[in-house]
């Protein structure tokens, strides 16, 4: 029996091996062992996916779509929580409209300040400076005769390479006062061994009297550090300032304060024409408001551009095809021009003097060979600068005319008696010739009355106490106003000299002089 069942044992172990059964598969290649699948049950395996992060880009300063942003990611000053710098922090957040006006008058010029501060490796906190300097105001002019966005005075203009004439002020051009700016403050930190705040409060009074500060404080043994030295309130105040407006823009959010975002992008750009424009012209040419190309180009006095090659106009970047499309289709004519239909005794040479033209100019515009003309002919007359500047004169004074009408058997002489003026100043009136002869009915001129528009509303009347080395002329170049008002102002004689210390009244543009 035991038998039995060992042998039942063994069939059983038999046949449970046989169901395991591998079959060899020739081919060619090589030898592949196809395995008969058993009845022990397959698991499969789920791999896990992870959920790729989102992957975050930080962008650089100048990928910012803020201006004020580009700005403030680079400013690695630390900034000093002293109380001069808490004072006008607290001063500029508590009047946000101040902040809010500038932020509107940097659009056109921040992007283009900021670049070239960056270029110069210098502390970012600098493009701000104008904020300080002239509330970024391009007309900004102080009664110290500081002028433009970064107050430049007339000598340290002319010292950093800023002309300035009759025509044109480089303390006004918005990129040349720029580069200059720059450079002083460059000259300026290697002048303080690389001190920003020693460099910045030179900037605002001077080397000499900074230096002078420091010297009284090695002598006494005091820190010679800005925040100790003894400088003018207005110097004090300078760099606690800037301090103060970089800590905002650096901490809107710790501050709760908004201020108006200025694109990252090149919003202006220099044109330069190659001819004397009038800016009126130009504006149209543009097709902008002669008030937005004026504050775009403070630098030119006349509303017209400089006749010694300063005539590069700054433009709104998206206008400047436009520009050169319309100055080329009109011939580059640059300057206005006048209508005038020839009259009896009328000769070109007169009409050019009037208009203060030229002959040549004249015939080169109307295609004239020769210079014979004929009476009713009508001409087109080019103006020169000097005509403009006349205009622009003639749109600040009215003037009133006088006529008469010629009547039978008069003549200049009589005319001239009776109206208590010369045969030379009714042919100058009327633009007769030497030979002219008067036909009944005409009507000449017999004198002009000018009337000022000017109104007080514009214009702000200061005491200016004249220094060492001071003139008239000086004066008059530094304030913008003639030799000839400030005689009349003061009741000056032609040949009375001014004296150091001598108070003068000075009637001043309000649009020139600093808020």
């Amino acid at each position: 029996m035991k038998f039995k069942i060992l042998l039942a044992s063994v069939l059983v172990i038999a046949g449970c091996q046989t169901t395991k059964e591998t079959t060899q598969v020739d081919t060619n290649q090589t030898k592949t062992v196809v395995e008969q699948p058993t009845n022990t049950p397959v698991v499969t395996v789920v791999p896990v996916i992870k959920k790729p992060q989102p992957i975050t880009v930080k962008l650089t300063p100048q990928q910012q779509q803020d201006v004020w942003d580009r700005i403030a990611m680079q400013i690695t000053t630390k900034i000093p929580n002293n109380k001069r710098v808490q004072y006008y922090r607290n001063w500029y957040l508590k009047n946000p409209r101040n902040l809010e006006i500038i932020a509107q008058r940097a659009q056109p010029f921040l992007y283009y300040i900021t670049e070239q501060v960056e270029k110069r490796g210098m502390p970012l906190e600098l493009a701000l400076l104008p904020i300080v300097e002239s509330s970024f105001d391009p007309h900004a002019y102080s009664s110290m005769a500081a002028a433009g966005l970064w107050q430049i005075i007339p000598d340290t203009g002319r010292r950093f390479g800023l002309k300035q004439n009759s025509w044109y002020d480089g303390r006004r051009d918005v990129v040349k006062s720029t580069t200059a700016a720059l450079n002083l403050l460059e000259y300026l930190n290697k002048k303080f061994d690389g001190n920003w705040q020693q460099a910045l409060a030179a900037y605002n009074t001077g080397e000499g009297r900074v230096f002078s500060a420091i010297r009284k404080n090695k002598a006494a043994g005091k820190p010679t550090d800005y925040w100790a030295l003894d400088l003018p309130n207005e110097t004090s105040s300078y760099v606690p300032k800037l301090y103060a407006v970089a800590d905002i823009i650096m901490h809107p959010k710790k501050y709760g304060f908004h201020i108006e975002p200025i694109s990252n992008k090149p919003v202006i750009a220099v044109v330069k024409p190659g001819v004397q424009m009038d800016l009126t012209i130009a504006a149209e040419f543009a097709g902008i408001s002669t008030r937005e190309l004026k504050d775009l180009n403070p630098a030119y006095r006349r509303g017209v551009t400089a006749p010694n090659g300063l005539n590069h106009l700054l433009l709104p970047i998206n206008k400047v095809k436009r520009f050169r499309r319309e100055l080329a289709q009109n011939r580059n004519a640059s300057m206005i021009t006048h209508h005038h239909r020839v009259k009896s005794g009328e000769s070109l040479g007169l009409i050019a003097k009037r208009y203060h033209s030229s002959i040549k100019a004249i015939q080169k515009v109307n295609k004239l060979k020769t210079t014979n003309i004929r009476i009713g002919q009508s001409l087109t007359i080019p103006a020169s600068p000097i005509s403009l500047v006349n205009r622009q004169h003639r749109a600040a004074v009215h003037v009133e005319a006088q006529h008469y009408v010629v009547q039978s058997g008069d003549n200049l002489w009589d005319i001239a008696r009776k109206h208590k003026t010369s045969v030379v100043k009714l042919k100058q009136l009327n633009s007769l010739s030497k030979n002219a002869v008067l036909h009944q009915g005409q009507r000449l001129k017999v004198s002009t009355t000018a009337t000022s528009k000017k109104t007080a509303a514009n214009h702000k009347t200061i005491h200016y106490k004249v220094r060492n080395g001071d003139s008239l002329s000086v004066i008059a170049q530094r304030y913008d106003v003639s030799v000839a008002e400030i005689k009349k102002w003061n009741n000056l004689a032609n040949n009375k000299y001014i004296k150091q210390g001598q108070q003068l009244k000075l009637v001043i543009d309000r649009r020139k002089v600093q808020a």
